[in-house]
């Protein structure tokens, strides 16, 4: 059984996974409860967001009948940084195959390669290897085996703030449970959402999420670029309250309700009723003025990002010929996916929607599941992704998850 925990700023996303009797995951369950005490991905009040991760995962147990003791998550925003590194060592291998590449000479020119020196106040957050090299021969993706003399390595490796991190495992265990790992949050999104022609020809993934938006760049099946722009749907939200002069959270619910970000796709030029403020009656403006509201911050939000990944990465966006792919809560905003190309000028724009997992009418086929679900496949998969932040705690059987009440057998 696993858990994963997707901590954002409006809302906390549980999803609970078990391996079936064919040796893949399946989605049990997942919960939706507003999230407190975060702004930017980052915790600003222990207390609150403890509060909130408690009750979550309580109504989690409640809903669907399991016990939970530990959970995966994962981190994103501002905080989260990339760089791509370099390893070399010399091929020893084994006496008896003089030059044959084995275990230990790809793990220690992986630790050569991430033997960089980073801020005192940074750890390490994942290590994904993107691809080797053998004797001046590049783009292997597994040198295992081969006869070389020089081995070399090309990694993208992560790092976040240590605060940030002491802050989310804080929050977990004062809440009663169990922290097991954490994942980048954009690395985990690839899990659930992309295919692997796309990640082999170069895609985008843009998490659009109410306190940031998170972008990983994929090329030949490896991220090449993580970044985040500290700006996401509260902003919009915020747009429109002030503009319409209306409080956040009925903004918040007319961007829900009746909201677009590209006039061709508005159909009906309906009235939209804003609540009267202090007295003053209610108002109504066109369905197109709210448009131009929210379509100017969105577009805002994509050409920084464009901007964003062009200083960033020396591909250019026009080589990455896989497909841009939105996820978040941003991502079901109508309108959303033709703005996208009208920004990034290309027609390869798509919803990321998580596959299937065994109930394929399950709610968690929707883009703002994209995280929680990434979570659980990761966990579940076991990628090479070196995570250096994990549960050191000797994981016994009764603190995983008690089996499902006899109703769910």
């Amino acid at each position: 059984m696993i858990v994963g925990l997707d901590i954002g700023t409006n809302n906390i996303r549980v999803a609970v996974a078990q391996e079936n009797e064919d040796g893949k995951l399946e989605i049990v369950g997942t919960y939706t409860k507003a999230s407190s005490g975060l702004r930017n991905g980052s915790v600003v009040n222990i207390e609150d967001a403890k509060n909130a991760i408690k009750e979550a995962i309580e109504e989690t147990e409640q809903s669907i009948g399991v016990e939970i003791f530990g959970v995966h998550t994962a981190v994103g925003g501002p905080q989260i940084e990339s760089i791509n590194s370099r390893g070399v060592v010399p091929v020893h291998g084994e006496d008896s195959r003089k030059g044959e590449i084995n275990s230990s000479d790809i793990e220690q020119v992986i630790r050569n390669a991430t033997a960089i020196k980073i801020p005192e106040d940074k750890q390490k957050l994942n290590v994904i290897p993107q691809h080797y090299t053998v004797d001046n021969v590049g783009g292997i993706k597994s040198p295992m085996g081969m006869i070389g003399v020089r081995l070399e390595a090309d990694v993208h490796i992560t790092t976040i703030s240590k605060t940030i991190v002491k802050n989310i495992i804080s929050c977990i265990e004062r809440a009663g449970y169990q922290f097991e790992s954490i994942v980048q949050k954009s690395l985990a999104i690839s899990k659930s959402v992309c295919y692997e022609d796309e990640m082999e020809l170069g895609s985008i993934i843009i998490d659009l999420g109410a306190g940031t938006t998170d972008v990983l760049v994929i090329y030949d099946s490896a991220p090449i670029c993580t970044i985040s722009i500290p700006v996401g749907g509260n902003a919009v939200t915020n747009d429109i309250a002030v503009v319409a002069g209306i409080p956040v959270a009925e903004a918040e619910r007319i961007k829900i309700e009746s909201g677009c970000c590209f006039e061709d796709d508005i159909g009906e030029d309906i009235d939209v009723i804003l609540p009267g403020v202090g007295g003053r009656g209610p108002e109504v403006i066109y369905k197109s003025e709210l448009c131009e509201i929210i379509s100017a911050r969105v577009e805002q939000i994509f050409e920084m990002v464009r901007d964003k990944i062009k200083r960033e990465t020396n591909e250019s966006i026009k080589q990455l010929s896989g497909n841009i792919i939105l996820t978040g809560g941003g991502a079901k905003m109508d309108g959303v996916v033709d703005l996208a190309k009208s920004v990034f000028r290309t027609s390869s724009v798509r919803l990321g929607i998580p596959e299937i997992l065994g109930n394929e009418t399950s709610d968690y086929r929707s883009p703002e599941y994209a995280t929680v679900i990434g979570i659980v496949e990761n966990a579940f998969k076991e990628p090479v992704t070196n995570n250096h932040i994990v549960n050191k705690k000797e994981r016994k059987a009764e603190n995983k998850l008690i089996t499902f009440f006899k109703t769910f057998f």
